[in-house]
C-alpha cells in the first residue's frame, strides 16, 4: 500500500508503535490477506507511509463497529495510485462514470456550485483542490479560504513554488511537480456525510494557448465514488507532501452507503443537461 517515493518512510516498528498493532500481526495480515503491500529495501526491510498507518487504525475502527477482520481489510484496502492521476484513478475504479467534453466556462459553474453548497451545507467536509497554475489558485483563493474556515481539513494542488506552512483554518497548498499528471487535471472534492459531491477533469491535448480551453470531465454525487476521489487525492497528497496529515488529524471515517437508484436516475438527468447546456454555449 505504501507509494514509492514516500518522504517518511516507516519501519515495521514504527508502525506497530503508532497503531499499538503487535509486528506479528501485522506481518500476519500481509501473510493472509495482502495487507498492506509495504515497500521493500535492500536486506528486504518493509517501510510504510502514513498512509498504511491510517489504513491500519482504519481497520481497527471498523473492527470495533462489529465487522470481521476479512471483511474490515477488504474495506479499506484501496489500491494505490500508480498514476498519479485523480481523473484517470477515479475512471479506473468506477468505469460507468461517463465523461463529457466540457468548456472551462461550464467547469467554472460547475465547481462554484460545489463549492457554494460545501461552504453552506456542508457538515465538516474533507476538500480538496487541484488549480494546474499557481495563478489560477490565487484567483479563486480567497473562496477557498472561506472553505478552510469551516472543513475539517482543505489541500490544494498547484504548480506553487513556494507551499504555505501547514497551518489551521488555511488550505493546505500542495505542489506539484512538473512532470505530474495534475498540471493538466482540474479537481473539487467535498467529502462529507450530508453533501458528498466531486468533479475531476482533464484538459484535452493540443489547445493553443489563450483559447477557451475545453476538458474531459466526470462528477458525482455518489457517496462511495466521492469517498474514493478523496482517498485518491489524499494518497497523492501523502506522496507530495507527506506532513499535511500532521495538521489535519484525520480520524478513519465509516465507509458510506451506496447511491439510491433515484440518486442514479437524478444524476443521469443532470448529465444530459450539462451536455446541453454547454452545447448551446
Amino acid at each position: 500500500m505504501v507509494e514509492a517515493g514516500s518522504r517518511v518512510p516507516l519501519s515495521i516498528g514504527d508502525l506497530a508503535h503508532r497503531t499499538g498493532v503487535p509486528i506479528s500481526t501485522l506481518r500476519s495480515w500481509e501473510k493472509r490477506y495482502g495487507f498492506l503491500r509495504p515497500d521493500r529495501r535492500d536486506g528486504g526491510h518493509r517501510r510504510y507511509s502514513e498512509a498504511d498507518v491510517d489504513a491500519v487504525l482504519e481497520v481497527l475502527a471498523r473492527r470495533r463497529g462489529g465487522l470481521s477482520l476479512a471483511a474490515a481489510v477488504q474495506r479499506v484496502d484501496v489500491p494505490p495510485v500508480r498514476s498519479g492521476s485523480v481523473f484517470a484513478e477515479l475512471r479506473r475504479r468506477h468505469p460507468a462514470l461517463r465523461p463529457q467534453v466540457l468548456s472551462r466556462r461550464t467547469l467554472v459553474s460547475m465547481s462554484h456550485a460545489i463549492e457554494d453548497e460545501c461552504c453552506a451545507r456542508a457538515a465538516d467536509p474533507l476538500l480538496f483542490g487541484a488549480f494546474q497554475r499557481e495563478r489560477f489558485l490565487r484567483a479563486a483563493y480567497d473562496r477557498w479560504l472561506e472553505l478552510a474556515r469551516t472543513a475539517r481539513c482543505t489541500v490544494v494542488f498547484a504548480d506553487v513554488e513556494h507551499p504555505n506552512e501547514v497551518g489551521a483554518d488555511a488550505p493546505i497548498e500542495v505542489r506539484i511537480p512538473s512532470d505530474s499528471p495534475l498540471n493538466r487535471e482540474w479537481v473539487v472534492v467535498c467529502d462529507a456525510a450530508d453533501l458528498p459531491a466531486c468533479l475531476a477533469a482533464v484538459e484535452r491535448p493540443g489547445q493553443a494557448a489563450g483559447a477557451d480551453r475545453t476538458f474531459e470531465a466526470v462528477w458525482s454525487v455518489d457517496p462511495q465514488v466521492v469517498r474514493d476521489a478523496s482517498r485518491i487525492a489524499a494518497t497523492l497528497a501523502d506522496e507530495l507532501r507527506p506532513d499535511w496529515r500532521e495538521a489535519a488529524r484525520l480520524s478513519p471515517l465509516p465507509d458510506p452507503p451506496g447511491a439510491s437508484e433515484d440518486l442514479r436516475r437524478a444524476t443521469e438527468l443532470f448529465d444530459r443537461m450539462v451536455a446541453y447546456i454547454d452545447a448551446a454555449r
